[in-house]
């Protein structure tokens, strides 16, 4: 006698279900019945599930972006917009044009051997060509590769800029995160220091555009020459150059004891750094060219860059300071950091002069000189200061609402002709009750609400409430356009 069975089951049994299933296979082959293989298969739990019968029973999800990233929902993306908005009307008053870049590159471009902090924090890996690639920690190295791809093509003097997202795995501090948005303007083709003044110029311009003064903030400036002097002096040969700029620049944040194994590496013993720490507490002209000498290039370049300074009428927001010498190796002379003045926050923005940058990718010098300008800090500045406009209104204009799914036709209608007119407009699209809409409308900022009743429409009337000031007037429908106009 053969016994065939069909079971229909989930993938998960009730302790019931499987100790039947148990006994009844048990029973079978105690009474030498052939048992269908659905039975003798174990695994047929895996094989046989459908959509109909499977139960998915997975890990609960985490809902927070990866570390130190960011959602931007409506609000903060109108946040964004704005500050972007800030940064295209400075750079288009000044003269720039945008331009833009991948977002992946080549982790050639950025492994430069300075013993620079972004090449421990490059986000990279081997794609699946075998290509060693990253996600860009700055810009500039990507306007350096464009330039070159041109051939010399390109007509010189430019004014660029952009507005990338870069990543660098790094501690996260206030205002520091693994990625961010970067306002870069660079100008390429000018060899004076009038580059680094009209950079500067535009960067203050904007930080009075969103009410910031020089109260606020302050950039100090240096040149890469003044230390480049004294280490010449010092006997230190101009191909160590670079690698103790970058030492130099982490002095700010560490102790001299945290670093004196790489600069015995290079070389420098303490008393060099002794010696080349009390130059850079140079505070003003006066004292470098004590230093220096009156006939030092450092000291000379310095003065005409002040003097461009007084002339755009910035004096007020610059100071020097011998102790700043950006922390990437291509800089080459004027370099600059704008600072929160209350010492509260990191560095806003910084940059400078990188004349040589071309030479490391194999391709002719171009005179250049550029900034970038994050977008975390000087949120975070703003806040601190009290003057971030606020975002929690929507943009809408005019929310627009039939009274019955009768009157719907005539609501596209009428949102039709208030977007043809201009308007942001938001159209219910299900049926609401009137209470509901204006709450809607009130959570949205918006300024009216277009109301299609039955009684308005048979006279062709629309009526339309002042959310602000309270008054409803009606509007005839072929006159909502002009209308919308005149608000």
């Amino acid at each position: 006698m053969f016994v065939w069975i069909t079971v229909r089951y989930s993938t998960a049994f009730s302790p019931a279900t499987t100790r039947a299933y148990t006994k009844l296979t048990t029973c079978l082959a105690s009474s030498n019945g052939r048992i269908s293989n659905a039975i003798q298969d174990k695994s047929l739990l895996d094989k046989t599930n459908t959509d109909e019968t499977r139960r998915v029973v997975s890990e609960k999800l985490d809902t927070n972006p990866p570390k130190g990233t960011r959602d931007f929902y409506p609000e903060d993306m109108r946040l964004r917009n704005w500050l972007f908005d800030q940064w295209r009307d400075t750079a288009r008053i000044s003269g720039f044009v945008e331009y833009d870049a991948p977002v992946l590159e080549s982790e050639a471009l950025y492994t430069r051997k300075a013993g620079e902090e972004v090449t421990q924090q490059l986000y990279n890996f081997v794609d699946k060509g075998e290509r060693a690639v990253t996600l860009r920690p700055e810009m500039t190295p990507s306007l350096a590769r464009m330039v070159m791809a041109k051939k010399g093509a390109l007509p010189l003097p430019f004014k660029w800029f952009s507005i990338p997202q870069c990543w660098r795995y790094e501690r996260m501090t206030r205002g520091r995160r693994r990625e961010h948005f970067q306002w870069n303007m660079d100008i390429w083709g000018v060899a004076g220091e009038e580059a680094e003044a009209e950079l500067i110029a535009a960067m203050v311009s904007f930080f009075e555009g969103v009410g910031l003064t020089s109260e606020d903030v302050g950039i100090k400036v240096n040149s890469r020459l003044v230390i480049g002097e004294v280490l010449n002096e010092l006997g230190i040969p101009p191909e160590k150059f670079a690698a103790t700029c970058v030492l130099v620049d982490k002095l700010e944040k560490v102790p001299v004891d945290a670093i004196q194994g790489e600069l015995e590496e290079l070389g420098l013993d303490r008393s060099v750094v002794e010696k080349l720490l009390n130059v850079l507490t140079n505070k003003s002209i006066e004292s470098l060219r004590d230093t220096l000498g009156a006939d030092s290039k450092a000291v000379l370049q310095l003065e005409k860059f002040m003097s461009l300074c007084d002339a755009y009428g910035i004096q007020d927001w610059i100071i020097l300071d011998a102790s700043v010498v950006r922390g990437l190796a291509y800089y080459t002379g004027i370099v600059f950091e704008a600072f929160d003045r209350k010492g509260q926050l990191r560095a806003i923005a910084g940059g400078g002069r990188y004349d040589k940058l071309l030479e490391t990718f194999g391709g002719d010098s171009i005179p250049a000189a550029g900034f970038g300008f994050g977008d975390a800090v000087i949120v975070e500045l703003l806040k601190e200061r009290n003057i971030l406009p606020s975002f929690e209104e929507s943009g809408i204009d005019t929310v627009v609402f039939a009274m019955n799914e009768k009157l719907f036709p005539a609501a596209i209608h009428a949102a039709a002709a208030l977007r043809k007119a201009g308007q942001s407009v938001d159209l219910i699209l299900e049926a609401k009750k009137s209470k509901w809409v204006f709450k809607h409308a009130d959570r949205l900022g918006a300024k009216y609400c277009l109301i299609v009743g039955e009684s308005e429409y048979e006279n062709g009337e629309v009526a339309v409430k002042d959310l602000k000031l309270g008054e409803q007037v009606n509007v005839k429908i072929e006159e909502l356009g002009s209308w919308a106009t005149s608000q």
